[in-house]
């Protein structure tokens, strides 16, 4: 499956219908939330907006993010989604592959939010109806009654970028996509900025967003510069000039790997 969903991936609560367009415009995809979003007393209402809002969205451009496989939610949240175009859910606190039987006939982005989830992701990612898996920092500490993801300088904590890794690993190693996790300071966007651009570098094909003004921060972190856009071509062109092989471009040693890089410079800025 191709992932066609990114770079920004904006949650927007189930319970604010009035929301959903405005989200939906500013960003990439919107992810209509009806699980930790909204409060327990709400969720039938959350489920009512969604249904409700069957000819507001692009079906190609929308996800639902239900509660978790076990909880009683679950049944109504599909029992809602039913009644609309969307067929694309984010399966909250994913823990083992057997969970996605229960999303029968839906693509699936698993959320490997949890310690059981990212010890299982690669066999949750195996699955043929992942689209691709995302990794939750909060809820993963929180599963291991930690207390926070970062540490006082903002940096995450060894256990979240092990996790991030892992779940970053698993998607690949299946052909999956990778979707990094959201980024709770809301006013820092040089944080914001600079977690994005190492999302791309990493190789992850997109990013979450909670809030609207950060979707321009991970958009603009994904769009390749004009200068490697330049420097990507001239590389692919110096390629084909000396044939297969190894060879020095600029003082540098390219091959194979080297190659794969420029080509994702150019597929994220659309000339490839």
């Amino acid at each position: 499956m191709t992932f066609t969903l990114g770079p920004s991936l904006l949650f927007c609560p189930a319970d604010r219908p009035e929301r959903y367009a405005k989200a939906a415009d500013r960003s990439d995809t919107v992810i209509l939330d009806l699980e930790d979003a909204v409060a327990p007393g709400d969720k039938a209402a959350a489920r009512e907006a969604l249904a409700d809002s069957a000819n507001l969205l692009d079906p190609a451009r929308t996800v639902v993010r239900v509660n978790p496989v076990g909880t009683p939610d679950l049944k109504l949240d599909l029992a809602a989604v039913a009644k609309t175009p969307y067929r694309t859910l984010m399966l909250a606190k994913a823990e083992s592959a057997e969970q996605l039987d229960a999303l029968a006939g839906y693509q699936v982005l698993a959320l490997c939010e949890t310690a059981r989830g990212v010890l299982h992701s690669a066999e949750i990612a195996a699955r043929p109806n992942v689209l691709g898996l995302m990794w939750g920092a909060e809820d993963l500490i929180a599963s291991l009654g930690g207390t926070s993801s970062r540490d006082t300088g903002g940096q995450y904590r060894a256990v979240a970028l092990h996790a991030r890794s892992q779940v970053l690993l698993a998607a690949g190693s299946f052909g999956k996509a990778a979707i990094d996790a959201v980024y709770v300071n809301i006013p820092d966007l040089e944080g914001l900025t600079a977690e994005a651009e190492d999302a791309v570098a990493s190789g992850f094909a997109a990013k979450a967003c909670i809030h609207p003004s950060q979707v321009a921060a991970v958009r603009a972190s994904y769009r390749p510069s004009e200068d490697a856009v330049r420097e990507a071509r001239e590389l692919l062109e110096a390629a084909a000039a000396a044939g297969n092989g190894v060879f020095s471009h600029e003082g540098r040693m390219i091959d194979g790997p080297i190659l794969r890089h420029a080509e994702s410079v150019l597929r994220r800025a659309g000339q490839a």
